[in-house]
């Protein structure tokens, strides 16, 4: 059983140190809406410390989003007021103690999630069309 978690982490580490910031982007993403299931589960089950703590964590993958913004891109203007609604909205539900508040987060985060996954399909399809020929 130590074996194969040394393996899985060792493949985890592999998949962060060799993915694209792109792919790294979809990993925060994902790492998010990880924490935000274990943050409703933790409610449930009304266990505060780990409430706060999956809470707190999912916050820091967003303010972690924030700081690689590009601001010199138009879009990036754009999502920074996002993520900071998010930031504060996951502070209600963790004062609260409220799981339709991280479900809209989740949400949220689903949808960005989603829309880069699009955008890394799109780029892969234009790098890769452009090679798709080989010249004899």
């Amino acid at each position: 059983m130590v074996a194969q978690k040394e393996v899985s982490n060792t493949y985890k580490q592999n998949s962060v140190t060799t993915a694209s910031p792109g792919e790294l982007t979809l990993m925060l993403y994902n790492g998010c809406l990880k924490f935000l299931t274990k943050a409703k589960k933790a409610i449930e089950d009304k266990n505060i410390e780990e409430r706060n703590n999956n809470i707190q964590r999912a916050q820091a993958i967003i303010y972690e989003l924030m700081s690689t913004l590009n601001m010199d891109i138009e879009i990036s203007k754009e999502m920074l007021p996002l993520y900071d609604y998010m930031t504060r909205r996951l502070t209600d539900a963790n004062v609260k103690n409220d799981i339709a508040i991280i479900e809209e987060v989740e949400g949220l985060v689903t949808e960005f999630r989603d829309t880069w996954k699009e955008v890394i399909k799109i780029t892969r399809q234009q790098q890769f069309s452009g090679t798709s020929e080989v010249e004899v």
